[in-house]
This record gives structure tokens, sequence and C-alpha cells, in this order.
């Protein structure tokens, strides 16, 4: 799951032909094929907002926004949503806002802003929702650190306004593992490289091999600590936060595979591998 830390090392294509399709291929363009579903965070974040408030919401800033595929997609949802996208590397902003940005309405353009900045240090306007997906904020390696960024969210957010995050583990987050999954046109790789339990750091990569059987090694890499649900409950209260909720995916028991749908939950079960949201008050 690509978030945004450590972009910026070249991936390399494995095989000496020049031609190969590795080499040829956009890597976040296969990161948001096999990761990212901008439809399906949206429709989340906007029921439980409801839900949770009473009320529509209509401003969202996606911290770590990467390429904005979210930031984009919810100008898109109705006329009266905007959004910020918040992000450290120009150029995955500039290819979001190529990729996404050239796709939408001049009127939803000018409701989408990109910010290339520090998440902790952003200043924007009040917002309804700050969403902090795909482990982002995972970047934050010490208790003092990952508090100053909640409370910059906190900041962020309207009176009523609620921040939106993801998390998983499981005892295979503490494992070093390789995970395929094939997409079509291309293999996705999660590459849990690196574990030390003495300090909780974690080194994760994506790797993606195309049909010729060329790789793109490390198309992404992630230099994490691997933070559990407690501690990250416990963190959102020392940063102001009211209350903090867990949403827990089903199963289905056909597919032997989670069913997509997240409901709030104060237990669950020992699972080897499992994602979850928090959703944090104001």
């Amino acid at each position: 799951m690509e978030t945004r830390a450590s972009r910026n090392a070249p991936p390399v294509a494995r095989r000496s032909a020049a031609s190969n399709q590795a080499s040829r291929a956009d890597r976040h363009d296969l990161y948001e094929r096999s990761v990212q579903d901008a439809d399906a965070e949206i429709d989340f974040v906007t029921r439980e907002f409801r839900r949770l408030r009473g009320r529509n919401a209509r401003l969202l800033r996606e911290d770590f926004c990467g390429t904005a595929s979210v930031a984009a997609t919810w100008v898109r949802q109705h006329r009266q949503n905007r959004s910020v996208g918040v992000d450290l590397d120009a150029s995955v902003l500039a290819w979001g806002a190529a990729r996404h940005g050239s796709k939408l309405t001049r009127s939803q353009q000018n409701r989408l802003t990109l910010l290339n900045q520090d998440v902790v240090k952003a200043k924007t306007p009040h917002q309804d929702i700050v969403m902090a997906m795909n482990f982002s904020y995972w970047i934050f390696k010490t208790r003092a650190a990952l508090r100053d960024y909640f409370r910059a969210a906190r900041r962020g957010l309207c009176d009523d306004g609620v921040f939106m995050l993801d998390c998983y583990g499981g005892y295979d987050a503490f494992r070093v593992l390789k995970e395929k999954r094939e997409i079509k046109g291309f293999t996705y790789v999660w590459d849990q490289a690196y574990y030390n339990p003495v300090t909780a750091d974690l080194r994760c990569h994506i790797h993606f091999q195309m049909p010729d059987r060329s790789w793109l090694k490390e198309a992404f890499t992630y230099d994490w600590r691997l933070w559990t649900l407690p501690e990250i409950r416990e963190v959102l209260q020392e940063a102001g936060f009211s209350r903090s909720v867990v949403y827990w995916q089903g199963w289905d028991e056909e597919a032997a595979d989670g069913d997509g749908l997240y409901k709030p939950v104060e237990t669950a079960d020992a699972d080897a591998g499992w994602i979850a949201y928090l959703v944090a008050l104001k």
C-alpha cells in the first residue's frame, strides 16, 4: 500500500533488454491499479461522517496525498465538495495533477488544491474530514512525533470535524515475508523485508512483475514504525481527540477473504493479517 514515504529512489527494472515491459511501466499507474480504491474510501468517509455528525461533509484534506486520487475523486462527488491534497513529493503531485486534475472540469479543478508541504506544518482552512490513509503516518517513529502530527490534523478540523486513518496488523505484520497478488496485466508483490522487534522499525517494498517476466523491483519503499491499534488510540487521545472508533472488516466465507464492509467493533479476532479504519472525533 503506497504511502508515500521514500518514493524517490528509482526502481530497478530487472531484465537486460531495454525494451522490457518493466522499463516502460509507470509505477504510479501500477500502484493505483493494484492498491488504491478511491471510490471505496470516499464511500466510507462520507457514510461514517454523516452517521457520526448528522450532516454531509463537504471539505476534505488528504494528507500524504501522493497522486491525490482521493482528493480528485472527492470534488467529483458533489458540486459543493472541496478538497486539499498535501504531500512533500513535488514530482508525485505533478503526476497526480496531470493524471487526475486534467480529467476534472474547470469547476472541479477550482475546488481542488494541491500543496507541496509538510503535513505537520501545512495550514489549510478548517476541514470536515482530514484523512491519512495507506499507513502513511507510520513515517513518524516516536510517540512525540506522531502526537505532533495528530495535533496538526486536529487543528485542521472544524469544530465537529473527524480524522480518518487506517492501520494494519496481525501476527504476520511482525514477520519478514512476501505476498503476491495477480492483477490484470501484472503481479503485485508486497515485501516486508525487515522488522526489528526492539524498535518496531519496519521496512517494506512494493515490487511489480510484468507478463514478460521483467521486474520493477522496489518501485516503492517504506521506512516505518509498526504501530499497534492501542498505541495509536492512546496517542490520538493525548493529541486531544475526544474519542476514537475502530472499524473492522467483515469476512466473506465463500470468497475466503475480507468482504470490504467495515463496522465499529470493541473486540476482534486475532487474525494473521487485518486492515482496519480508525475514526477520531475532535
